[in-house]
């Protein structure tokens, strides 16, 4: 047999056992602490199954597929298995030299890890950043900033592949010559969503995609909660960049403290509903985020050869502020950063509001100022 249909097999084994009814993520983690071989688990008596919290339609499943029943599980399995290899992808089972520390330390690992890119990756120090699907666009680039400059100091960038946030920080750090890792709430080959198919591409050739869920997974609500569990146990902390109260980042950031991970947060206006959440955590005891050096010096002492590149700035880089037209610079100084009114700032400053707009576009393509509704804000 060779080395590609023994792994095949192997994969094979641990598909079906892990997908036929009646077998919880605990009983299979039991199972594991006692047999890391899946061709083991299939021939274990049925006594220890049951002991180790396996129920009585997985012992029916596993019976049906010896005598020859369960050639449908089988074809699936298979299936399932070739669509993985030839992605290049692999199997990374708990408790194997492979698996990442840090994430077997949480109080409930993934058995599984199905992996596609570089698997390497697993082991690498990484920090989380997490935060609103529908960031501002100030949101966005200090996403994109902070992952290139923490990229840049050593650590592995990981996300869940989302809109927003997630996005612009595996960008971020790919931009910046980094690595990215980013955890699904599908199958590691199904695409979700299908807007960051692109993102989906260069992250397999430039990083690491990971799933718990077997291939072929679809999109499920109940399954996006397990994903970031996965997301802070890989990490050494969690960034929320921005986050409503009510959201998949907050949920992510729970999870960090009940495994023990710092928790970071950048605070927003007052006006913006997508900083609420980041205050709210702030409150609760986040460490405080305005510059990257603020997480460099929450680790200094313990991770010095990740922390050891030299300070970069952390916020995007546009045009000069020499640069601007002199009406603009006065219009990007009179800018709050909360949102104002465009007939409010056009009575502050004296200006018409058709004099006002192009400027206005101007300084946003610049990335210095961002619209809201009828509103209008300075972003840096």
């Amino acid at each position: 047999m060779t080395p590609r249909d023994a792994a095949h097999l192997s994969l094979q084994h641990w598909l079906l056992l892990s997908q036929w009814p009646g077998l919880s993520r605990k009983a299979l983690l039991t199972l594991l602490a006692r047999c890391s071989d899946p061709a083991r688990i299939l021939t274990l008596d049925d006594a220890s199954c049951l002991e180790a919290g396996a129920r009585r339609e997985w012992l029916h499943a596993r019976a049906s597929y010896h005598r020859g029943g369960g050639s449908r599980d089988e074809d699936r399995a298979a299936s399932q298995a070739e669509s993985l290899l030839a992605m290049g992808g692999e199997l990374v089972v708990l408790g194997t030299p492979d698996y990442p520390g840090l994430l077997a330390e949480i109080p409930d690992p993934p058995p599984l890890l199905y992996c596609v890119g570089d698997s390497e990756l697993l082991a690498l120090p990484q920090i989380a950043l997490v935060g609103s699907r529908h960031a501002s666009r100030s949101g966005l680039d200090l996403a994109k900033a902070f992952a290139g400059e923490l990229a840049r100091r050593g650590l592995g960038i990981t996300s869940g592949l989302a809109y927003g946030v997630d996005a612009a920080s595996h960008r971020g750090a790919m931009a910046a010559g980094g690595k990215t890792l980013a955890v699904l709430g599908t199958g590691v080959d199904v695409i979700y969503p299908r807007r960051n198919a692109a993102l989906y591409r260069d992250i397999a050739e430039q990083g690491l995609l990971i799933s718990e869920f077997p291939p072929g997974s679809p999109p499920r609500r109940e399954q996006f909660p397990q994903r970031n569990r996965v997301i802070s146990g890989l990490s050494l902390g969690v960034l929320v960049v921005e986050a409503a109260v009510r959201s998949g980042s907050l949920i992510t950031a729970r999870f960090a403290l009940e495994q023990g991970r710092e928790v970071f947060a950048i605070p927003g206006s007052i006006h913006n509903p997508q900083a609420r959440g980041c205050h709210r955590l702030i409150r609760e005891g986040a460490c405080l985020v305005e510059s990257v050096e603020d997480i460099v010096e929450a680790w200094v002492g313990w991770l010095p050869s990740v922390l050891s590149t030299s300070p970069q700035p952390a916020g995007p880089v546009g045009t000069p502020f020499e640069a601007l037209a002199p009406e603009e610079q006065r219009l990007l100084n009179a800018l709050p950063y909360e949102p104002i009114a465009l007939d409010r700032l056009s009575q502050d400053l004296g200006f018409g509001v058709e004099a006002l707009l192009p400027l206005l576009m101007a300084l946003e393509l610049d990335g210095r100022v961002e619209q809201q509704g009828s509103c209008w804000l300075r972003c840096r």
